[in-house]
C-alpha cells in the first residue's frame, strides 16, 4: 500500500518517525502509513499553514494537523519574531483557550515556550471568552497574545490565533513578517521547552472582574434595566466559554432573571447536544428556544464556544421565535447605541462606527441618520480594530462589527465581544420595553419602517480537502474572467475587486484604486441596489457568497409581505448564479 504513495508524503511521514516525536504519535503515523493511505496524505500533503489569522485545522498527527508539534512550531515562529521586533524589552504575552478538546493542552504548550523564551506570561486558569484575552494583553501591556480555538467549527477542529500589543489579532506587515518566521521553524528540535515556569502567572477571577467592570460601563439605561431586572433571559453558552461570564455580566448590568440551559452550561469539547456549536443555525439554537418557550422569555442569547460570536432570537407577536441574522442584530444593538448616545448629549460629530464590506448597508444608514461616520472595512475584526487603531485620539469608536455574529461596542476589546454584546441587547429590550412599550423584535420592525427593509442572505459552498481547496481557487479564476452581466434582470453596474484592488465602473469602464488590503473578495452591484459579495473563507473550507437586497417598507403592517418578495428576491439570485 505504502509503495503507491507519493515519495514526498511518505518522506514527510517518515520525518516524523525518525524525529524526535512522542511515542503515540509516531505509532499513529505508522497506522497511517499501513492502513489509511488517504488520511496520511491529508495530513502531510502540506504543512498546516500560519496565515494572517493564525492556525486553523484538524486535530490529528502530520504536518497539516493541529497537534502540539505544529501549535510549538507556530509558537516559536511568533516568539522568535517577537524578540527581534521588541528587541531589548522584557516581552510580555497573554494566553487563553476555549471549551474544546486539547485546548488547555495547547495552551500550557504555548505557555511553556513563551516562558522558555525568557518572556514574561500570563496564563488564564481554565477556559474564557476571546475577547477576555483581547482586554488582557491591553490591560497587562503585553506586547502578544494567543487564543486557542476554533471559534464555531465542528468539534474535530482547533485553532490558534495570534494578537498584537493593541489586543487586535495581527495586520499587516506584522502578519507577513510573522509567517516567515514560523516558516523558519522547520524542525521541532528547534522549540524552546521546559524551561523559566516561574514566568507563569495564573489568571483567574480578579481578573474577571476588571474585565466585567470594564463591560458594565458600556451600560446607556441603568433606569430601564431596574424597572425590567426580571425581564426573563434564556441564554446558552452551547459547551463553551462564555458559561464564565455572560451570566456574571447580565447580573451586573442588573437583569435578574437569566436561566442558562442547563445541559448545554456543561463545558465539553465534543458538544455533545448540537451538531455544529455556531448560533448562526437554528437547529443549534433549539434547546434555548424551547427553554424560552417554557418560560415564556423575552429574550433569547447564545455564544458560540469561544465567547465571541452572539446569537439572538425575539419573540414575535404570534409567540414564536425568529431567529435573527448577524445583519439583523448589528442593527439592533447599533440602534440602540447610537439613539441613547444621542438622547445622552453624547454625540459631537467626532465619533463613528465601523462595518465589513458583507455587512448590510443598513448600518451606513443608521449611522448617516445620526451624523456618525460609519466607515466599511474587509472582512474580520483585525481590520475593525485597525479602524480604531488609526483614530485613537482622533475620534470616539461607538460600536460595529460585521454579519458572521460579532458585534463590538467600545474599544477596551479589539476583538468581537460577545460577553458585552449579550449584555448590550438585553438592556436594548429593557429600554424598548421602557420607553417604547415594545419588545425588541417589534422595535426592530419600526427601524425597518425608518430606514428600509434590508435583507441579507448567505450561501456557503463547502469543498474539503486538496481538491476542494483547488477548485475554489478556480471558482473565483472563472468569476474574474467571467463575471455577471445581469442578476436577476438587472444590470450589474459596478465590480470591486479587492484582490485588484480596484472598482470598475462597468457602464464607463472607468477603473479607481480602493485604498485597502488585497484580499481575494469579489462584488458586484446591480441597477436596482442588489449586491453580491463573492469571497472564500479564510479558516474553512469553503466559498462563500452573500446577497443583499432592499425594498420600502411603508408600514409594519406590510413587513411580512415584503420581507418574502426580498427572501424570493433572493432565491432567484441564487438559481441564476446557479447555487441551488
Amino acid at each position: 500500500m505504502a509503495n503507491a504513495l507519493d515519495p514526498q508524503i511518505l518522506k514527510k511521514a517518515q520525518q516524523w518517525l525518525d524525529g524526535n516525536y512522542d511515542a503515540e504519535t509516531k505509532a499513529q503515523v505508522k497506522y497511517l502509513i499501513e492502513n489509511d493511505p488517504k488520511e496520511l496524505v491529508e495530513s502531510f500533503y502540506k504543512d498546516l499553514e500560519f496565515g494572517t489569522g493564525g492556525l486553523r485545522g484538524i486535530m490529528g498527527v502530520g504536518s497539516n494537523r493541529m497537534n502540539v508539534y505544529t501549535v510549538g512550531m507556530a509558537t516559536q515562529g511568533l516568539a522568535n519574531y517577537l524578540k527581534k521586533n521588541f528587541a531589548g524589552e522584557q516581552i510580555r504575552v497573554a494566553i487563553g483557550h476555549d471549551s474544546r478538546n486539547n485546548s488547555r493542552k495547547f495552551a500550557e504548550h504555548v505557555a511553556d515556550i513563551f516562558a522558555s523564551n525568557g518572556f514574561t506570561v500570563f496564563l488564564f486558569d481554565s477556559l474564557r471568552p476571546t475577547p477576555e484575552l483581547s482586554f488582557a494583553i491591553r490591560e497587562l501591556n503585553c506586547h502578544s497574545g494567543v487564543v486557542v480555538t476554533a471559534s464555531h467549527n465542528p468539534k474535530e477542529y482547533n485553532g490558534y490565533k495570534a494578537y498584537w500589543t493593541d489586543g487586535s489579532q495581527v495586520t499587516a506587515p506584522h502578519d507577513k513578517n510573522i509567517i516567515e518566521e514560523v516558516a523558519k521553524i522547520t524542525d521541532v528540535d528547534q522549540i524552546l521547552t521546559g524551561q523559566n515556569a516561574e514566568n507563569i502567572t495564573i489568571l483567574g477571577e480578579e481578573f474577571d472582574e476588571i474585565y466585567l467592570n470594564k463591560i458594565l460601563t458600556l451600560q446607556l439605561s441603568r433606569e430601564s434595566v431596574l424597572a425590567h431586572k426580571d425581564m426573563k433571559i434564556v441564554y446558552t453558552p452551547i459547551h463553551g466559554s462564555g458559561v464564565r461570564l455572560v451570566p456574571a455580566s447580565l447580573k451586573k448590568f442588573g437583569f435578574e432573571n437569566v436561566s442558562v440551559v442547563a445541559e448545554q452550561a456543561i463545558v465539553d469539547g465534543n458538544f455533545p447536544t448540537v451538531d455544529s456549536p455556531n448560533p448562526e443555525e437554528r437547529k443549534t439554537m433549539m434547546k434555548a428556544i424551547e427553554l424560552a418557550a417554557r418560560e415564556g422569555a423575552d429574550l433569547v442569547l447564545a455564544t458560540d464556544p469561544d465567547g465571541d460570536r452572539l446569537g439572538v432570537a425575539l419573540r414575535n407577536k404570534q409567540g414564536e421565535y425568529v431567529l435573527l441574522n448577524g445583519n439583523q442584530t448589528l442593527a439592533l444593538i447599533l440602534s440602540y447605541q447610537l439613539t441613547r448616545w444621542a438622547e445622552l448629549g453624547k454625540l459631537d460629530g467626532k465619533q463613528f462606527v465601523v462595518k465589513t464590506i458583507v455587512t448590510s448597508q443598513m448600518a451606513n444608514a443608521v449611522a448617516a441618520h445620526f451624523g456618525v461616520k460609519c466607515y466599511d472595512c474587509l472582512t474580520g475584526f483585525k481590520y475593525i480594530a485597525r479602524i480604531i487603531r488609526n483614530n485613537e485620539g482622533i475620534a470616539t469608536y461607538i460600536g460595529g462589527g460585521e454579519e458572521s455574529f460579532g458585534y463590538l461596542a467600545g474599544d477596551f476589546v479589539r476583538d468581537k465581544d460577545a460577553v458585552s454584546a449579550c449584555s448590550l441587547a438585553a438592556e436594548a429590550a429593557a429600554w424598548a420595553l421602557e420607553t417604547k412599550g415594545q419588545t425588541l423584535y417589534e422595535w426592530l420592525q419600526e427601524l425597518y419602517v425608518q430606514y428600509g427593509l434590508y435583507r441579507e442572505g448567505l450561501v456557503s459552498v463547502v469543498r474539503k480537502g486538496k481538491e476542494g481547496a483547488e477548485l475554489i481557487q478556480k471558482m473565483m479564476v472563472d468569476f474574474r474572467e467571467n463575471p455577471p452581466q445581469t442578476i436577476v434582470g438587472s444590470k450589474v453596474v459596478k465590480i470591486n475587486d479587492y484582490l485588484k484592488s480596484e472598482t470598475l465602473d462597468v457602464v464607463t469602464g472607468g477603473i479607481t484604486a480602493i485604498e485597502e488590503d488585497k484580499s481575494n473578495v469579489l462584488q458586484w452591484f446591480t441597477e436596482d441596489g442588489t449586491i453580491v459579495s463573492v469571497r472564500p473563507s479564510g479558516t474553512e473550507p469553503k466559498i462563500k457568497f452573500y446577497f443583499g437586497v432592499k425594498a420600502p417598507l411603508a408600514s409594519v403592517e406590510e413587513y411580512e409581505a415584503v420581507l418574502a418578495t426580498l427572501d424570493a428576491k433572493i432565491e432567484a439570485i441564487k438559481e441564476d448564479l446557479k447555487l441551488n
